[in-house]
């Protein structure tokens, strides 16, 4: 990576005996996020459940972290993270969470310390909006919802 970017953080009593956050290679996008369980959670199929983490965040000014599934957890057992990427702004200060759902079709159940999402961090650009009577052309126009195609 090209530039490093430090974020404070508190590791909650329910998760100190869990390492931090990190990158598990060295061109890695997401630091693994782990969740703090004080006992195991089943989640069935078609069941959402809230995971904690144990951490909180102060996220620098201008950024985001963005919460992400991991692919190997989606294709072996349909788990995702629902509201992907969900997005912490950098004036929340409390616990991180992750939001699960099994599209599986079998139960699946989270042990204290699974790496169950990744964390990304980007820089945020405010933008805002001026209101117009009328937009630029463009080929594409209002046509949406697939009109390009799949092939």
């Amino acid at each position: 990576m090209s530039s490093s970017l430090n974020i404070s953080c508190i590791q909650l009593a329910h998760a100190k005996d869990l390492p931090l956050p990190s990158y598990e290679s060295g061109s890695a996008a997401g630091m693994d996020l782990r969740v703090a369980l004080e006992s195991p959670l089943t989640i069935l199929p078609g069941q959402r459940a809230l995971l904690p983490t144990g951490l909180k965040l102060a996220i620098p000014e201008g950024y985001e972290v963005q919460i992400r599934p991991r692919s190997g957890l989606a294709i072996k057992h349909g788990i995702t993270m629902l509201n992907s990427p969900g997005t912490i702004d950098a004036d929340f200060r409390g616990e991180l969470h992750l939001i699960a759902i099994n599209h599986g079709q079998e139960a699946f159940t989270v042990q204290h310390g699974d790496r169950m999402a990744q964390m990304v961090v980007q820089k945020v650009h405010q933008a805002q909006l001026i209101q117009v009577q009328e937009l630029d052309e463009t080929t594409r126009g209002e046509q949406g919802f697939g009109s390009t195609g799949v092939s």
